[in-house]
C-alpha cells in the first residue's frame, strides 16, 4: 500500500524508516522493528529502541530535523503516519490506523495474490526418502516428514512462480493411495522418459575416472555385493577440490546399477529443468532425512565427479530432523499413525456431533481434519529439528489452539458467519453488502480489529516470500527453509481471531444505526478469511464450511 495507492508492505516501511533516521549518518541500519502484542499496539506500530538511538547520536536526544523527515515518510509500500514520537522507550511511530484500514481491506486480494518474484526460474525437489519404496509398510514417520515438507516447499514455490519439478516418481499403488489421503499428489512417473543408454553412458564415464576402480582388481580385498560395479574413492576427490560442509567420514562409495539409475534421472530431470526457463536458472534441493543424508551426499559427490554438466555444482541438501513417538514401547510406522489419528477425530466428532457425524458430508470433513492434524504436526516444527509425537494427546483432535483442527474450525466459524449474514439478506433483516469503497473504517476501533490487520492480513505476503526463501547461494551443501512459517502463522492468527470473535457479536441487532459498524467488521472478517483460504492452499487443505 503507499499513499497514493499500491500494497503496503512491512519491510518497505521498516526500510524507508531506517533510511530517514540514518541518511545523515551513512548507510541504514535496522533500527526499527515492527510492534506484534496487544499491549504495545495499544501505543504504538513501530519502535527503534532507546539504545539503538544513543549510539547513533552519540547519547544525545534524536534531531527535530529527522523526527519531522519521518513523520513526512511517503513512498512505494509505506502507509500514511499518524504520529512520530520521542519517548523514554525510543522513537515511537504510529500510524493513521482508518486511513489503513481503508487502503488495505478495499483491495484484500492484493494482499493474498503470489508475488510472483521467482517467476521463470526451476528447481528440482528430489524427495529422498520416497526413492526405492517398494511398500506402504516401509514408511516411517521421519520419512513422512520429509514427503510433507517436500510437498509443502513445492507449493509456496510455484506460488512465486517458480518451475518445480518432484522426483522420484511413485508408482506403488499403495503409497499413492495413502498420499492421496493426505492431500500429496506426487507423480507417478517420470517426466523424462527413462533411458538405459544413460546408464551406460555412467559406467562409460566411470572406467575413465581416476578416482573409480573395478573391484576384484585390487589385492586383498574385501568379498563385496555382487551388485556393485565400482569403488569410489570419494575422500581423495573431496581433498582435490577443496569442497566444504561433507561428512567427514565419507571415503569409498560403492556404486551399484541403482545408483547410477538414480543418478541417471536426475541427469535427464536437471536437463529438462533447464530447458523450461532462463539457462543456468535450475537448481536441485535433495530433502533428506537425517538418516539418509550421509548416502545422499555420496550421490551428490559422485554427479559432482562424473562432471555432468553445469547443474551439478548447484545441488543442496535440506536436512529433515528425526519424528520420535513418546513412550512407544515398538516403533509407530507411517499408516498407522494416520489411522491413530483419523480414528481420534471420528470419535472426537461423535462426541460433539452424535449421529449428524454418520452423514457422507463428514466423511470429507474427518478426512480434511486428519490431513490437518497431521500437516500441522509435521510443519510446525523448524525442518531441522526433532519431533516428538503424543499419540494420546487428546488436543489434537478437540481443537487445542496449536493444532490443525482448531485452525479448520475457525475457518468453518467464518463460512458461518457469511452464510449467517447472507441467510438474513434474503429474509430482510440485514441489507446487501454495500461496496468496499462506501465503508467507513474509521468504526474499527477494538484493539482486536488493528490487530488482525497489522500482524496478519499486512504481513501475510511477506510471509508467503519468507516460507519460499531458500538460500541456494550459501556456501557449503546445507541450506533451511522457514517450512514452519505458514503453520505458525495460521495458528496465531486462528488464536488472535477466535479471542476477537468470542468477544465481539459481528452481526449485531438489525438495526440501521448499527449497519456500518457491521459492514466495516465484515469486510475486515473477509480479509481474515481470505488470508486463511490461501494459506490453507500452501497445505493443500480445502476450507471447511462446517465442523
Amino acid at each position: 500500500m503507499e499513499t497514493g495507492g499500491g500494497r503496503f508492505g512491512v519491510s518497505e516501511t521498516l526500510g524507508a524508516l531506517n533510511a530517514a533516521l540514518k541518511k545523515e549518518l551513512g548507510p541504514p541500519a535496522s533500527v526499527w522493528f515492527k510492534e506484534s502484542s496487544a499491549r504495545n499496539l495499544r501505543s504504538r506500530d513501530f519502535l527503534a529502541p532507546q539504545a539503538a538511538l544513543r549510539a547513533l547520536f552519540a547519547g544525545g536526544p534524536v534531531p527535530k530535523g529527522i523526527i519531522e523527515d519521518v513523520i513526512s515518510l511517503k513512498g512505494p509500500g509505506v502507509p500514511p503516519l499518524q504520529s512520530c514520537q520521542q519517548t523514554p522507550l525510543g522513537l515511537t511511530v504510529q500510524l493513521q490506523r482508518p486511513a489503513a484500514f481503508q487502503q488495505v481491506l478495499n483491495s484484500i486480494a492484493e494482499f493474498t495474490k503470489p508475488s510472483q518474484a521467482a517467476s521463470g526460474q526451476s528447481i528440482i525437489l528430489n524427495c529422498t526418502p520416497l526413492r526405492g519404496r517398494r511398500s506402504l509398510d516401509m514408511l516411517s514417520l521421519t520419512n513422512l516428514r520429509a514427503i510433507l515438507v517436500t510437498d509443502h516447499l513445492a507449493e509456496v514455490l510455484r506460488i512465486q512462480g517458480m518451475n518445480v519439478h518432484l522426483v522420484p516418481a511413485v508408482p506403488d499403488e499403495g503409497i499413492q493411495k495413502f498420499l492421496h489421503q493426505l492431500r500429496v499428489d506426487w507423480p507417478s512417473e517420470l517426466e523424462t522418459a527413462f533411458i538405459p543408454e544413460d546408464v551406460l553412458a555412467l559406467k562409460q564415464v566411470l572406467s575413465q575416472c581416476p578416482y573409480a576402480t573395478v573391484p576384484g582388481l585390487e589385492p586383498r580385498q574385501m568379498r563385496l555385493a555382487d551388485d556393485v560395479i565400482y569403488k569410489v574413492h570419494l575422500k581423495n576427490f573431496l581433498a582435490q577440490q577443496s569442497l566444504e560442509g561433507y561428512d567427514p567420514n565419507l571415503d569409498v562409495c560403492l556404486v551399484t546399477e541403482e545408483k547410477l539409475r538414480v543418478l541417471a534421472e536426475l541427469r535427464q530431470m536437471a536437463l529438462r529443468c533447464a530447458g523450461t526457463g532462463p539457462a543456468g536458472c535450475c537448481r536441485v534441493v535433495h530433502v533428506v532425512s537425517c538418516k539418509g543424508e550421509f548416502q545422499q551426499q555420496q550421490v551428490d559427490l559422485l554427479w559432482r565427479m562424473l562432471d555432468l554438466g553445469p547443474h551439478t555444482a548447484l545441488q543442496k541438501h535440506l536436512v529433515c530432523g528425526p519424528v520420535k513417538v513418546a513412550n512407544s514401547p515398538s516403533p509407530v510406522g507411517a499408516p498407522q499413525y494416520f489411522q491413530l489419528r483419523r480414528c481420534q477425530m471420528y470419535e472426537a466428532s461423535v462426541m460433539k456431533y452424535g449421529d449428524l457425524v454418520q452423514d457422507d458430508s463428514w466423511t470429507e470433513i474427518i478426512s480434511v481434519l486428519t490431513s490437518a492434524a497431521i500437516r500441522f504436526e509435521m510443519l510446525s516444527t523448524a525442518h531441522q529439528s526433532q519431533i516428538i509425537l503424543d499419540l494420546e494427546d487428546s488436543s489434537i483432535s478437540t481443537k487445542g489452539t496449536k493444532s490443525g483442527a482448531f485452525v479448520m474450525y475457525n475457518c468453518a466459524r467464518l463460512a458461518t458467519l457469511f452464510k449467517t449474514y447472507q441467510q438474513a439478506v434474503e429474509q430482510g433483516a440485514y441489507p446487501a453488502f454495500p461496496p468496499a469503497s462506501e465503508l467507513n473504517f474509521s468504526l474499527l476501533r477494538e484493539e482486536g480489529e488493528w490487530l488482525l490487520l497489522f500482524n496478519y492480513i499486512l504481513p501475510f505476503p511477506e510471509t508467503l516470500s519468507q516460507s519460499a526463501q531458500l538460500p541456494l547461494s550459501s556456501k557449503g551443501i546445507r541450506i533451511t527453509a522457514s517450512t514452519e512459517a505458514v503453520c505458525k502463522f495460521l495458528i496465531h492468527l486462528s488464536m488472535d481471531f477466535s479471542s476477537y470473535y468470542n468477544r465481539i457479536h459481528i452481526l449485531g441487532e438489525p438495526l440501521p444505526h448499527l449497519f456500518s459498524q457491521m459492514f466495516a467488521r465484515l469486510q475486515l472478517m473477509r480479509g481474515v478469511r481470505d488470508v486463511i483460504h490461501r494459506a490453507l492452499a500452501t497445505l493443500h487443505l480445502p476450507p471447511l464450511s462446517q465442523i
